[in-house]
């Protein structure tokens, strides 16, 4: 039966990144129907995560070589599988939903795909996320929020993350396209998400993106912060992107903020505290954060809600008498990322109880 191999492609995605659940209304079938003819899907169960040369992918699967090959780079070219190109040749992989299957429609993205993933979201991806946040995406603090003494390692530094790439790509955050498409966006920032290494270059072999300069990154780095948006690196120490996200659209940090504590599920080294002596009530920090965690007591002072707070830092840059400051965690809480994607993509799947 036609369904049959679409829920043969939704349990494979569910053993990569996040997950790919299944829900009760059928809601991922029906993305999958959207980006997948019957074809498509069948050939995609054939894959791996592993990158393979059309020849292995041709032998395994009892296929013409040149007539997989096409296949192979018509899928990649419409966002249905990751292709990495080199001089011998290219090599192919299948990829998972998020990031992967949805962030490569940025080009193409209409209102149907869009209120698809909104309700797929709100149905069961949510839950994912929440559960597999900390191995996916990290806030770290924006660096004018911290003292200029304090020793921040590099893989809390965004911009120390930029320059120690050869190449950055800059591409338009799939999550604002989304809501922007639905005529729900926020307005801020679109061009946000930077992409590194074989990942950048796929995004520029497919003209989802741009290079751009360190300098013109920075900039770009530092618009972001000015529109109140969290930077988060891929968990990894050396990560393959970096995404600059709002409360409002962001997948990740929606379905933070529906958690009652989401400082338990993020890789976060600090948080926000208040001098209540120079705290004038004046609630630009409210508007400033993203997941809630700022409110005025009693006597119209600012309190931090530590169970919310993700120590983005956004809260310090705006406090017009100094009075929120960032703070590290003291050192049994704090944690160190994993080094590598790899290492990331293990510890995700090792949490989810995959390996």
């Amino acid at each position: 039966m036609t369904d049959d191999i679409y829920r043969a492609l939704q349990r494979q995605l569910e053993t990569y990144s996040m997950g790919f659940p299944a829900t009760d209304s059928g809601i991922e079938i029906r993305i999958l129907k959207y980006l997948f003819s019957e074809d498509d899907a069948r050939l995609f169960t054939g894959m791996t995560h592993q990158l393979e040369t059309p020849e292995a992918v041709a032998a395994r699967l009892g296929r013409p070589v040149d007539e997989l090959a096409a296949r192979l780079d018509d899928m990649a070219e419409r966002g249905l599988l990751f292709r990495l190109k080199k001089e011998n040749g290219s090599r192919y992989a299948a990829i998972p939903f998020v990031h992967g299957l949805f962030e490569f429609q940025v080009k193409t993205l209409d209102r149907e795909l869009s209120e698809m993933v909104q309700i797929y979201f709100d149905e069961a991806f949510d839950a994912a996320m929440q559960k597999g946040a900390d191995y996916f995406l990290r806030p770290i603090p924006v660096q004018k929020s911290l003292d200029v003494a304090h020793n921040v390692a590099s893989y809390e530094d965004a911009v120390k993350i930029l320059a120690d790439k050869p190449k950055i790509i800059v591409t338009d955050c799939i999550c604002r396209k989304r809501t922007q498409v639905m005529e729900k966006g926020c307005g801020k920032q679109l061009e946000a998400c930077f992409m590194f290494g074989s990942m950048g270059q796929y995004y520029l072999d497919r003209n989802m993106g741009r290079e751009v300069s360190l300098e013109e990154a920075i900039a770009i780095l530092d618009k972001c912060r000015e529109e109140g948006l969290v930077t988060q690196p891929a968990t990894a120490q050396n990560p393959a992107g970096m995404c600059n996200c709002c409360g409002d659209c962001c997948g990740v940090l929606v379905a933070l903020k529906k958690h009652p504590r989401p400082a338990e599920i993020v890789f976060a080294n600090h948080y926000a505290q208040v001098d209540t002596d120079e705290c004038t009530g004046c609630e630009a920090c409210l508007d400033r954060c993203q997941m809630g965690a700022i409110r005025l007591n009693a006597d119209d002072v600012a309190e931090v809600d530590l169970n919310r707070c993700i120590g983005c830092g956004l809260c310090v840059t705006t406090c017009p008498t100094q009075a929120i400051t960032l703070v590290a965690k003291p050192e049994p809480e704090r944690v160190v990322p994993p080094v590598t994607m790899m290492d990331q993509m293990v510890g995700m799947a090792r949490k989810r109880g995959l390996i």
